[in-house]
């Protein structure tokens, strides 16, 4: 699992965790926080991303929060790509902005496999937040909808 020091959290929580209704202050920071779900460290913080309505909220555009907080049975964890993690080597970057959307990659091991996911994210009232996910052979929302209880 992704090693994170405690001086990485404190810098990880300086960098971009929202306060209430105050959102992502950066697209890297939105991106971020997510993988910060996926860590060894505080329990909370190592079980993926929740699948409650706060999470859903701070993390995702209206239309996305219903599809992530409906799904319980997904075979696999879209945002690491596999049931089970242990991430390693983790980059983030900005590939382009396109008029109101901001596109990001990440990259990333699990388990010794590479990972790339691009993140498509919105610049909302909210802060930023994520319209979809793309991997090379499908989509965050593509997936929810195959998956919807």
């Amino acid at each position: 699992m992704l090693r994170l020091l405690p001086v990485s959290l404190i810098l990880l929580a300086a960098l971009g965790a929202p306060s209430a209704g105050a959102g992502f202050r950066s697209p890297e920071s939105l991106v971020r926080n997510v993988y910060a779900h996926y860590g060894r460290g505080a329990p909370e913080l190592s079980h993926g991303l929740p699948r409650d309505i706060d999470t859903a909220r701070n993390f995702f555009d209206p239309n996305l929060r219903v599809a992530w907080t409906q799904i319980k049975n997904e075979p696999y964890d879209f945002l690491v790509q596999s049931p089970t993690w242990q991430l390693s080597g983790l980059s983030i970057s900005v590939l382009r902005k396109q008029y109101d959307k901001t596109y990001v990659s990440v990259g990333f091991n699990n388990q010794g496999r590479p990972v790339t996911l691009n993140f498509i994210l919105v610049n909302s009232p909210e802060g930023w937040l994520i319209t979809d996910v793309e991997s090379p052979h499908d989509s965050l929302r593509m997936f929810l909808e195959q998956f919807k209880n």
